[in-house]
């Protein structure tokens, strides 16, 4: 590998870091000011929601220059590829907490029903989900981004759950409508960076093995039940 390339790839690698970083931040502020009423925090997501834009956009510009520059291969054109689409994810993630920020500036009534029905449980699963995505990104550890897959289904029960609940809240509460429809948004939301975290785990996994794990099941274990000799493993330990 000729040196310009390699510091090419380096550099790379340290933004895509740097935005997880950044985003991570962003969820935690944004998340914290949903739980809290912290109209400030949530001031601090809005507005550095464009330094994230910024950010994305020259990683994308970066991946251009060096796919039109070399001729990457085998490990190389996979960091190349997962980069593109964990920065794709991460910049989604800042998307979704720039609005939940701005609900919480515009709407602070949201904050106290979100209280009410219990949305820190939620939020926290999400929060876990997107930080582990990023250590796993940054270890190269495909086991940890194995076992973050099965966790998006807590996240998708405590999603249908809470939903209900808070459907619930508002047939019998009807003053309560304004502030529910608002606070759907928000879990729904919340769900969708859960979802992006689990795809940041899936391309982590793909870039340490080249293999993808898109729309397979994985059991809490972290063990693929769509490989028949994994299944049966699993199924043999089970069984002891």
């Amino acid at each position: 590998m000729n040196r310009p390339f390699e510091e090419d790839l380096d550099k790379l690698r340290t933004r895509l870091i740097r935005m997880g970083s950044l985003v991570e931040e962003q969820v935690e502020f944004a998340l914290r000011a949903l739980n809290e009423g912290n109209v400030e925090l949530a001031r601090i997501v809005a507005e550095r929601d464009d330094k994230v834009d910024k950010l994305d956009l020259k990683i994308d510009k970066q991946c251009q220059r060096i796919f039109a520059l070399n001729q990457p291969v085998a490990s190389d054109l996979r960091l190349l590829l997962a980069a593109l689409k964990i920065n794709n994810e991460l910049e989604r993630i800042g998307d979704v907490a720039a609005e939940l920020a701005q609900i919480v500036i515009s709407k602070p009534h949201v904050v106290e029903l979100g209280q009410d029905i219990g949305l820190d449980r939620i939020a926290t699963a999400a929060y876990k989900m997107i930080k582990s995505s990023l250590d796993a990104f940054i270890n190269n550890d495909p086991e940890l981004a194995r076992h973050i897959l099965p966790t998006d289904s807590t996240v998708d029960s405590l999603y249908v759950q809470l939903h209900e609940d808070l459907v619930r809240h508002m047939q019998a509460e009807p003053s309560s409508v304004p502030a529910g429809a608002n606070l759907l948004i928000c879990l729904y939301d919340i769900e969708r960076m859960a979802d992006h975290a689990t795809n940041i785990a899936e391309n982590v996994i793909f870039l340490v093995h080249s293999k993808l794990v898109r729309h397979r099941m994985i059991n809490d274990d972290g063990i693929d039940l769509t490989d028949p000799l994994a299944a049966r493993a699993a199924r043999d330990a089970d069984s002891e």
